[in-house]
């Protein structure tokens, strides 16, 4: 497997397909999850002719488990890591959920100068908790009760959480069991340690900010069906923050749309890398 070490030690792991002359497009994934959860987008992309990379998060899947730097300051500065280990230039950067604040935050703390393009997909900002700044976000009653169903049972909780997260709840759709279970997977392979402490990262952080230091192209996708980020306080208001964003609403989409509106998404990302 491979690996990057951060400056403080800790190994990440990324995988790196394709060829080396052609442009790179690089996949940040969401909780609890890891790389594997871009699989149909990595295959897809890297069959059009691109470059594609995509590392599981310090505390998630394969990378290291530190008790430190569990945190979107350090998330984002792993990220630079893997871009200038492999000395990626003019990335296409995607980011899911919190992947997406961490490509915000990646680009708030080093800038665009290796980045062409970006993509939020379902991303967590603005910010998902009810703020002064934001009123209408989510009580933080909501994200306590994630952190005990994480410290409680998190094997039972990633087996319930993917009903909401791919809207399996929802009238005329079939419940998957093999994305149930690769949810379960992925989210055991990761850090109990990790896990509960990076709800806060995607859940009260900040990425206003972030978002209005992103002076690339930036294409915003969310579902209007999103229970777990719902859309009016993240993918409406994202596009609004990010100058010159294109927003593209995917409706009746749930959370976990990479996976469930794969083929749309996939060719999104090909038109827009492409335009």
């Amino acid at each position: 497997m491979s690996f990057v070490t951060t400056n403080d030690g800790t190994r990440i792991f990324y995988k790196d397909w394709g060829s080396k002359d052609a442009q790179p497009v690089v996949f940040s994934h969401g909780w609890p999850l890891s790389a594997d959860a871009w699989d149909g987008q990595m295959l897809f992309m890297l069959q059009q002719g691109y470059r594609v990379v995509a590392h599981d998060r310090r505390g998630h899947g394969r990378s290291d488990q530190p008790a430190t730097g569990n945190d979107m300051d350090s998330y984002a500065d792993d990220l630079a890591t893997v871009i200038e280990t492999l000395d990626l230039k003019n990335a296409i950067l995607v980011g899911h959920s919190t992947g997406g604040g961490e490509i915000s935050h990646y680009v708030g703390r080093h800038g665009t100068a290796r980045v062409a393009k970006m993509v939020l997909v379902g991303a967590v900002p603005p910010t998902m908790a009810k703020s002064e700044a934001y009123p209408d976000g989510l009580p933080i009653e909501v994200f306590d009760g994630i952190r005990k169903a994480v410290l409680d049972n998190r094997s039972q909780f990633y087996l319930d959480l993917p009903t909401a997260f791919f809207g399996f709840n929802r009238d005329g759709v079939e419940p998957n069991e093999g994305l149930r279970q690769s949810f379960w997977a992925q989210g055991m392979a990761g850090s109990i340690l990790g896990q509960y402490l990076c709800v806060r990262e995607f859940s009260e952080v900040d990425y206003t900010e972030d978002l209005r230091s992103i002076d690339v192209p930036t294409l915003v996708i969310h579902g209007d069906d999103d229970q777990i980020v719902p859309i009016g306080n993240a993918g409406l208001l994202s596009a609004k923050i990010v100058p010159n964003a294109t927003l593209k609403i995917y409706e009746g989409a749930p959370h976990g749309l990479t996976a469930t509106h794969q083929d749309r998404l996939n060719a999104d990302l090909l038109a827009f890398a492409r335009n």
